[in-house]
């Protein structure tokens, strides 16, 4: 199938009726087994909006990097769970309750314990990252460590926890607090921080973490993710074990792209974010870093992102043109004639959704859901090929590698089917038993892949391609 042309160059015209083609539906698609089935959960207090109140709201899967092929689990409502090959958990850290009454999970689709990142040298110094929300006392009596909106809603909390035995299934030790961030509102705050699993212990990147720090509601309106004095809409890279940040809690890596510069955030890799929700790396292929990126009104993001970006937000939406003020339609637009002077850099694949028509503006309920490219041996139908997601509806899609090019076309997108572990027909719906499944993936360090539901807090591991 052709790839996708970017939107043709215009000065004054309208905004765009259908930006993108629907994805194209595959005759291929995943074959789901049942893995695990986590813990009841609940926020406290209990909360008011409907899309919180999930059997849990589990959202990642990983493994450990001790060779001990434990997987964990967070779960948003305060809980970091181990499990072992056959999916059997047990909870290894309770999050919520170790940091109190400030501690911050029923309001805000990403509020409470919102990822987990272990050190790479995990298996030697115990050493591993939380991210979570607070509130309440916390807006008035600990300050934030970064530039922080005037009127701030939330915090968003770092945490380097060492374990006195790190082959223990639960855990005893210590903490720290490494950064604390304020937002303006409930939503798009930290989302992921993860180490890049690709350098060897000798490469630059090596134990430095990356932060997916989204733009806290401030873009839509604003400059915030264009400024470099500012923390909200970026990636930040730091050093946790480093001294040179701000109270000497984190360093500044030489090698981030606006490291000693006045006037600019030295832990910034990349900007011009609203909500860069998840990133992974290609274990294969040059190693590529992708960013999926959730939209404002229209269009749902892939970046393959290198230091230095800046993905054009809130001036662009996807490779389009957006416009704050003056668009009752909240629509895109063809980018201008002289678009190249800004060096905005542009998705490799996307696809946009369409709001009720009586109400344009309003929350489509969609949102893309960055996944990984797959490199395991299970399933080879699947081997160089990026796999996301409509995370909502629980869509499940594909573009591949090859065709997912900086500054070229975009890369077609391929909405896989899905089957049951007997191989018959069925939907993440159906799965999920919920209309919205709030569709998260995992993957181990074999590469395998794993797909999660906070609907019904149940893990699927993909087991073949058909």
């Amino acid at each position: 199938m052709a790839l996708i042309a970017p939107p043709a160059l215009a000065q004054d015209e309208g905004p765009i009726a259908d930006p993108l083609p629907d994805p194209a539906v595959s005759r291929h698609g995943l074959v789901l087994e049942e893995f695990a089935t986590l813990p009841k959960s609940e926020s406290v207090p209990p909360p008011t909006d409907a899309r919180l109140k999930r059997w849990a709201r589990i959202n990642y899967l990983g493994e450990l990097p001790d060779h001990s092929h434990r997987l964990y689990v967070p779960d948003l409502n305060g809980k970091l769970y181990l499990l072992d090959r056959k999916g059997r958990s047990r909870e290894y850290l309770d999050v919520g309750t170790a940091m109190g009454p400030d501690f911050w999970s029923h309001k805000g689709l990403g509020s409470g314990f919102g990822f987990v990142a272990f050190h790479p040298r995990f298996a030697r110094n115990g050493i591993f990252y939380t991210v979570h929300t607070e509130a309440r006392d916390a807006l008035t009596t600990k300050p934030v460590d970064l530039a922080a909106p005037t009127t701030t809603r939330i915090h968003s909390v770092i945490t380097e926890w060492t374990a006195d035995n790190p082959r223990a299934n639960t855990f005893s030790g210590t903490r720290r607090e490494v950064m604390r961030l304020g937002f303006q509102d409930t939503y798009h705050d930290i989302q992921e921080i993860n180490f890049n699993p690709n350098p060897r212990p000798w490469d630059k990147d090596y134990g430095l973490l990356y932060v997916a720090v989204g733009d806290g509601a401030a873009g839509v309106g604003g400059t915030v993710p264009q400024d470099l004095t500012a923390p909200q809409g970026k990636i930040l890279r730091i050093d946790p074990l480093g001294h040179n940040g701000p109270g000497g809690k984190w360093g500044i890596p030489a090698s981030n792209p606006f490291a000693g510069q006045q006037g600019r955030l030295g832990e910034i890799f990349a900007y011009g974010m609203r909500d860069p929700h998840r990133f992974s790396w290609d274990t294969g292929g040059r190693h590529q870093m992708f960013i999926g990126h959730i939209g404002e009104h229209r269009i749902e993001s892939v970046y393959d992102a290198k230091a230095g970006d800046n993905f054009g937000w809130s001036n662009r939406e996807g490779p389009f043109a957006y416009r704050k003020a003056d668009n009752p339609t909240c629509g895109v637009f063809p980018l201008p004639a002289d678009d190249a002077k800004n060096g905005y850099t542009y998705p490799v694949a996307a696809f946009d959704h369409n709001p009720p028509p009586d109400k344009p503006c309003s929350d489509s309920g969609n949102a893309l859901i960055g996944g990984f490219v797959y490199r395991g041996w299970q399933v080879p139908a699947l081997y160089g090929k990026y796999i996301y997601s409509e995370g909502v509806s629980g869509r499940i899609f594909y573009s591949d590698v090859r065709e997912m090019r900086r500054g070229g076309p975009l890369a077609t997108v391929h909405q896989l089917q899905v089957f049951d572990a007997g191989g018959a027909p069925t939907s993440m719906q159906a799965l999920a038993g919920d209309k919205r499944v709030d569709l998260r993936f995992g993957t181990d360090r074999a590469g395998e892949l794993y797909v999660l539901s906070k609907a019904n807090g149940r893990i699927w591991k993909v087991s073949d391609a058909k």
